[in-house]
């Protein structure tokens, strides 16, 4: 198993006291697909950024067990970690535009990702950034290792940041709302480039996202989060078959082609769901 997390709990100080933001989350992951879903501000992001210790300094983090690959994150050295953060585990982020340095080129970056994991020399980084340009289908990747972010359009960037994550060959990928920003034939690309190299490489992905539909068609699990926790956990092709108040109702209120409704319903929250 690569990833086993029991009882995480994340808080932040309030005026208040201590504000829980992720509440009892229990998961697993292997070599497998795993979509988390859920509003903003349910915890998605920071269920993941826990798992590679990246909270902001002000997070209270406590957890019965985490652990990656079998090492034990809550009491790893920060040295131990950095070994862990982009060598074994890669974070794509969700806007390119704010991810990649405005001052370096794509392929310097790519390069900078490969030298500080693999230790090649320089112009081995150089060939081996866009080598990885061409493997996540850019067609000129020599030009693109030449452009900096604002010459390339949303996909390209997006592929520019999967291609420095695999730079050092991770054994886990988490993708935080990776294809947000991109229109929807842009997105149906990166995703298909992201399953072939999932699947080719023999990786994890944790697939962070709002959309339930994308996440049916190309996960293999589901967890459902609600202020803060699990409500739900499910293979992805029983997702439409839900039994949660809280999945079912974010599935009714996805417009639909085939059965229009005049009108979207409103979802009616249960305090229950908290517990």
């Amino acid at each position: 198993m690569l990833v086993e997390i029991d009882n995480l709990n994340v808080a932040f100080p309030s005026p208040q006291g201590l504000a829980p933001a992720v509440r009892g989350v229990s998961l697993r992951l292997g070599a497998e697909k795993l979509g988390i879903v859920g509003e903003s501000g349910s915890g998605k992001s920071l269920t993941a950024r826990a798992l590679l210790r990246l909270l902001p300094k002000a997070a209270v983090m406590t957890a019965d067990r985490m652990t990656f690959d079998g090492i034990d994150i809550l009491a790893a050295k920060e040295r131990h970690m950095r070994e862990i953060r982009g060598k074994r585990a890669g974070l794509i982020l969700q806007d390119p535009k704010y991810a990649l340095n405005p001052i370096m080129t794509a392929g310097s970056q790519i390069a900078e990702a490969v030298r500080l994991h693999k230790k090649t020399s320089r112009r081995e980084a150089v060939q081996a950034a866009i080598d990885l340009l061409a493997q996540v289908q850019i067609r000129d990747p020599h030009r693109v290792a030449n452009a900096y972010p604002h010459e390339l359009s949303g996909g390209m960037g997006q592929r520019v940041m999967i291609a420095m994550m695999l730079a050092p060959n991770p054994e886990l990928l988490i993708a935080d709302e990776p294809t947000s920003a991109l229109d929807a034939s842009v997105q149906a690309e990166i995703l298909r480039l992201m399953e072939d190299l999932v699947s080719r490489r023999g990786m994890g992905l944790m697939l962070i996202s709002h959309d339930l539909p994308l996440v049916s068609h190309f996960c293999d699990r589901v967890a459902v989060m609600y202020a803060g926790r699990i409500v739900e956990n499910l293979a992805a092709g029983e997702l439409p078959r839900a039994q949660h108040p809280y999945t079912r109702g974010l599935l009714e209120c996805l417009p639909t082609l085939s059965h229009p409704k005049a009108r979207l319903p409103v979802m009616s929250r249960d305090p229950a769901w908290l517990t």
